[in-house]
């Protein structure tokens, strides 16, 4: 899905995500504290985790004909990476 994409609309998709995902990452800088990465650390995981759970379910040959499914395969990329770096960054500090 991302590679058939004109670099335009990609640039527009990153674009948008970015911009969502920073509303979002100043939200859970309020929840998360000192277990998250700050706002900017909050907004480049959960960018880089959208991108990487659409692209990782391509990788394995999922094609996503409907623009809900890649938003969610996306978002729960996105979740799943700020889950994992956060549980990291919290058993790192407790050594």
């Amino acid at each position: 899905m991302l590679m058939n994409l004109d670099p335009t609309w990609l640039m527009m998709a990153f674009t948008v995500v970015a911009i969502l995902s920073f509303i979002f990452g100043m939200a859970l800088d309020g929840l998360l504290g000192a277990e998250g990465f700050g706002p900017i650390g909050n907004t480049i995981v959960v960018t880089a985790g959208f991108f990487l759970g659409i692209f990782v379910a391509n990788l394995y040959g999922i094609h996503f004909y409907d623009l809900k499914m890649a938003v969610a395969t996306g978002l729960v990329g996105a979740f799943a990476s700020l889950g994992i770096l956060a549980a990291i960054k919290a058993g790192l500090a407790r050594l």
